[in-house]
């Protein structure tokens, strides 16, 4: 028997090359780097979820099907009948799930780049072949590319995230349609920030019997709930469900999404709040000297500056974090990620930038 243990020897090598998925610090600070509803629910609102919390017997497992939940999401999401939902503990579940059950010797599954990071990390997880095809440089899909990509390597899953995060813009439709249609496997659109777009693939489900569509409630104000869902044929949804863990949704996250449900329109008027800021904060950057702004239809806006890791770091010193993506895509160099907060973070956020780019290097 060994006397020392080398995680080297056990680990596979794809994940010993990967870096765990960084949560900096934020402590103190105005937080506006992760797409997170900056609202708090109402009062009576919170009363009532400390009143079910209180009750909840929490000593039991939850509803493993989580059928009450379920039955909320539908109405209020406007989910087809005739389509059947898959909960996760946040979407990221729900895409290691769809990962793990495509994983066959020699399958692929593709994206785009620059995209969510957690489709091709979850790819290495998952131990399935990643392709990713770059955006044009004004971050549309490259519709030749992808129709050639797809021919060449019959990917068994695609991810698209409509609006695309980390760049805010929402893909023409009419593309995504040519290549759901090309593809031989499945079609996965992430919608998270659709209560920003204004635009949704949902209708087009029963149309297309290769399409999924992944929501969650994170960007709505309930990040910290961690639900996600996917919405599909029930063709698709009995066979993943194999994967999914028992209990996957606790009870206080069941209890409090149903309850909050019924409150939907507090969620949608505090969405329109932020698309109302989103489009004055788009302005207010637009107005400095030596900023590229791009257009947005998510909570959060994309721009680029000159030395984005100085500006990033002086930001932090101001007590403002935003997302440093400088160095992450040839794409993305010098770009910066500020998710769309209050009006007096926002009002802060703009006057500390102002400041350090007035400020002489």
């Amino acid at each position: 028997m060994p006397n020392s243990y080398d995680p080297d020897q056990i680990i596979r090598s794809e994940i010993l090359a990967l870096n765990a998925y960084h949560v900096p610090p934020a402590t103190g600070m105005i937080k506006l780097d992760a797409m997170e509803n900056p609202y708090t629910l109402p009062a009576a609102l919170r009363q009532e979820i400390a009143r079910l919390t209180a009750e909840a017997p929490v000593n039991r497992y939850p509803d493993a099907d989580a059928t009450l939940l379920k039955t909320a999401l539908r109405k209020t999401l406007h989910i087809p009948d005739e389509m059947a939902i898959m909960l996760g503990n946040g979407s990221d579940e729900i895409i290691q799930i769809i990962a793990m059950a495509a994983a066959k010797p020699g399958a692929v599954l593709m994206s785009v780049e620059p995209a969510f990071a957690m489709f091709r990390m979850i790819a290495a997880f998952a131990n399935i072949s990643y392709v990713g095809i770059p955006l044009k440089s004004g971050f549309s899909l490259d519709q030749d590319t992808m129709l050639t990509a797809i021919a060449k390597h019959q990917p068994a899953v695609i991810f698209l995230a409509y609006p695309n995060n980390p760049t805010g813009n929402l893909f023409d439709a009419e593309v995504i349609l040519r290549i759901i249609e090309a593809t031989p496997g499945i079609v996965i659109i992430d919608e998270a920030y659709h209560a920003f777009a204004d635009a949704s693939l949902i209708d087009k489900l029963t149309q297309y019997p290769n399409l999924l569509l992944m929501r969650t409630l994170s960007k709505l104000g309930l990040a910290g709930l961690r639900l996600g869902l996917l919405i599909g044929r029930q063709e698709w949804l009995v066979q993943l469900e194999k994967l999914r863990l028992p209990y996957n949704v606790g009870i206080i996250t069941q209890l409090v999404g149903k309850e909050v449900l019924r409150h939907a329109d507090i969620l949608l008027a505090q969405a329109n709040a932020i698309k109302l800021e989103r489009t004055k904060m788009h302005d207010e950057l637009a107005a400095l000297d030596g900023i590229e702004v791009f257009h947005s239809d998510a909570n959060f806006i994309l721009f680029r500056v000159a030395d984005a890791t100085r500006i990033f770091q002086e930001l932090k010193q101001h007590g403002i974090l935003i997302k440093n993506l400088n160095g992450t895509h040839p794409l993305l160099i010098n770009c910066l990620r500020v998710t769309v907060g209050t009006p007096d973070e926002n009002s802060q956020f703009i006057l500390a930038l102002h400041t350090i780019l007035d400020k002489p290097v």
